[in-house]
C-alpha cells in the first residue's frame, strides 16, 4: 500500500543558520557586563555595532572621522558599504557617543586612524572581521547564550528586529539596512507569513 503522507521539510520558507537578534534584556545583560567589567573598546563596539547595524566588514572598517565631527562624536553618520558601494546612514544614539567618546580619548586615537585598531597591526591596521566574530562569542557566553547560535550578523540584526516589531514598517528597515530591494529585506528578516498575515489581521477597514 503507498504511503500518501505527505513530509513537508523542516526548513521550508526558513532561513537555515540565520543567526537571531538579541533581545532588549539581553542587550542590557551585556552592556551590564562590558560596563562593570570597565571593558572600554569593547562597549563602544558593541553600542556601535548595534546602531549602525552595520555588517562586520564595514564596523571594523570604520575611521575616527566616520563618526567624530573634531572632538565630538557625530550624532549620525554616513559610510560607502564595502558589500555593495551604496551608502548607508545610521543614528549614533547618547549612550553609544559617550562610549565611543571615552574609547578615542582613552586609545588617544587621531581622526585618520582606525576606530578599532588591531593590536597585531603588522597583519592589519584594523581588528579583523574573524576577531570581531571572536569578540561577539564571547559577549553573547558571558550572559550565558550559546555562542555557536549567534554571530556578527546577531549585532546587525537586532536593532532593526526590535524597530519592526514595534512599526511594521519595511521600508524604514530597507533604508536603515542599505538593502537595494525590498525581498532583500524580508529574508533578511525572515519575515514569516503568519507574519504578514497578523500584521494584516490587525488593520481594520
Amino acid at each position: 500500500m503507498p504511503n500518501d503522507i505527505h513530509h513537508e521539510p523542516w526548513n521550508k520558507g526558513k532561513l537555515v543558520g540565520q543567526k537571531p537578534p538579541l533581545k532588549l534584556k539581553e542587550i542590557w545583560a551585556i552592556r551590564i557586563r562590558l560596563q562593570l567589567g570597565k571593558k572600554v573598546r569593547d562597549l563602544a563596539m558593541f553600542n556601535l555595532a548595534i546602531d549602525s547595524k552595520l555588517r562586520g566588514c564595514d564596523l571594523v572598517n570604520l575611521k575616527v572621522r566616520d563618526v567624530c565631527h573634531g572632538n565630538q562624536v557625530a550624532s549620525r553618520a554616513s559610510i560607502l558599504q564595502s558589500k555593495t558601494q551604496r551608502p548607508v546612514q545610521f543614528e549614533i544614539t547618547e549612550p553609544t557617543r559617550d562610549a565611543v567618546s571615552a574609547w578615542v580619548l582613552q586609545a588617544k586615537l587621531r581622526s585618520d586612524q582606525y576606530l578599532f585598531p588591531s593590536r597585531q597591526r603588522q597583519f592589519s591596521p584594523h581588528i579583523s572581521t574573524r576577531q570581531y566574530a571572536r569578540i561577539v562569542s564571547r559577549w553573547v557566553s558571558s550572559i550565558g547564550l550559546d555562542p555557536t547560535e549567534y554571530g556578527t550578523h546577531t549585532m546587525r540584526r537586532t536593532k532593526v528586529t526590535l524597530i519592526y516589531k514595534r512599526t511594521k514598517n519595511l521600508r524604514a528597515i530597507q533604508l536603515l539596512l542599505g538593502h537595494a530591494k525590498m525581498e532583500s529585506t524580508v529574508r533578511y528578516l525572515g519575515i514569516e507569513v503568519d507574519d504578514a498575515l497578523e500584521i494584516s489581521e490587525q488593520t481594520e477597514i
